[in-house]
């Protein structure tokens, strides 16, 4: 099984491509221009570490009441208080590190999480681990090993966490000691997008995308599987034609599940029989997010658009920062919040679409989607910056 990061996709494209063009008819991405409505105040700024560098991640900061928890690829958990900055507690759940601070210790290769559940916080890693730390202490609660890398945030829920792995199996740990209760295995094709669906958790059941473009729903207590629908049907003649990856996180929204594939659709089942409601055409690795009635997403070429949730209607569409390789997006008060690979985050008014600001940070840019506490934003970057963003009134 061969997994492709979308750059090493994109180069595989340019160069099926490339003699179809030439180089002088290119022009330099750029971003359009606009006259900020607002300024966003940076409240405070704290580096984690070395961040994830320039690796494929998912590690993604995450939120109990007022602290903010963020985790670096190299092993190192950090807790924040979400006003002020200040650090809590930081720990390198690394059993064997290096004495020397020049010489290169191994790395944890932290990739899926941060989930916060049961008093505790769950990350997995590239190494097929999985490790529990108290929320309040940072201490390593257990580490467990598990078959296949942990590329992905586990789900928690019915009193189980649930780990999707890139072997194709997914595992239902207990929350308090790592033991497996049953694992679930689907099909992987030959090759796939690195990445993969984080499980959710609903009506006694675990949602998960698969990577042969399928949305499956498992039964909690024993992992049998209760329906599985399509999203996206592999077509086409190369293998990068026929890439259908549900990489995303199911959201449940009421009596309807919503999943998106890579070269697939975006669809509304029913929970409970996995009947497909409405369906549309849009491609998507990146999560959606649900506000209201209102389902926001960014596509695989970074065009965002708004749609309505019962019926895939679309509200707007903004295609000015296509080819940026945007986040997911997030709302954030009267704002859709996205940033991107350059270290620009970009405000759009959730009712039009229409792009009011930007702020732009020093840094290497954004990788996972912004996250909201206590009316600010946080974004993490790729070198490990964690900043607290004022939301606008």
């Amino acid at each position: 099984m061969k997994k492709l990061t979308m750059a090493s996709l994109a180069l595989c494209v340019a160069a099926l491509t490339a003699g179809c063009s030439s180089s002088d008819d290119e022009e330099e991405l750029t971003l359009p221009e606009i006259n900020n409505q607002f300024d966003a105040a940076v409240v405070w700024q704290e580096g984690v570490g070395d961040g994830v560098e320039h690796y494929f991640s998912r590690l993604s900061p995450v939120s109990y009441q007022s602290t903010v928890f963020a985790a670096a690829r190299e092993g190192l958990v950090t807790a924040f208080d979400a006003q002020t900055g200040e650090e809590k507690w930081r720990v390198d759940v690394r059993e064997n590190k290096s004495f020397w601070p020049w010489e290169d210790s191994d790395s944890a290769k932290l990739s899926g999480g941060i989930t916060q559940a049961y008093g505790k916080l769950y990350v997995g890693s590239e190494h097929g681990q999985v490790f529990a730390l108290d929320r309040e202490t940072g201490e390593i609660v257990w580490r467990k090993s598990v078959p296949g890398e942990a590329l992905s945030a586990p789900a928690a829920g019915d009193g189980l966490l649930y780990v999707n792995l890139g072997s194709g199996k997914l595992v239902a740990l207990h929350p308090d000691t790592g033991e497996e209760r049953w694992h679930y295995e689907q099909e992987v094709p030959a090759l796939t997008l690195r990445g993969l669906s984080s499980p959710t958790s609903a009506n006694g059941g675990v949602l998960v995308g698969e990577e042969s473009g399928k949305l499956t729903a498992l039964i909690a207590e024993n992992g049998f599987t209760a329906w599985s629908s399509d999203v996206a049907i592999a077509k086409g003649a190369s293998e990068f034609e026929r890439l259908v990856d549900v990489d995303t996180k199911p959201v449940v929204s009421g009596a309807y599940v919503y999943s998106i594939a890579y070269n697939g659709k975006l669809v509304a089942i029913d929970v409970r029989s996995g009947n497909v409601v409405w369906d549309r055409e849009y491609s998507s690795y990146r999560d959606l997010t649900l506000d209201l009635d209102v389902i926001y997403l960014v596509d695989s070429d970074g065009v965002l658009y708004a749609l309505d949730k019962n019926s895939g209607i679309e509200r707007w569409t903004q295609p000015a920062l296509r080819g940026w390789y945007l986040t997911a997006p997030t709302v954030a008060g009267n704002y859709v919040v996205v940033g991107d690979q350059e270290g620009n985050l970009h405000w759009l008014d959730k009712s039009s679409g229409e792009l009011v600001s930007r702020t732009e940070f020093d840094s290497s840019g954004f990788f996972v989607e912004p996250i909201v506490v206590d009316g600010k934003v946080f974004v993490y970057t790729r070198d490990g910056e964690l900043s607290a963003v004022q939301i606008p009134q």
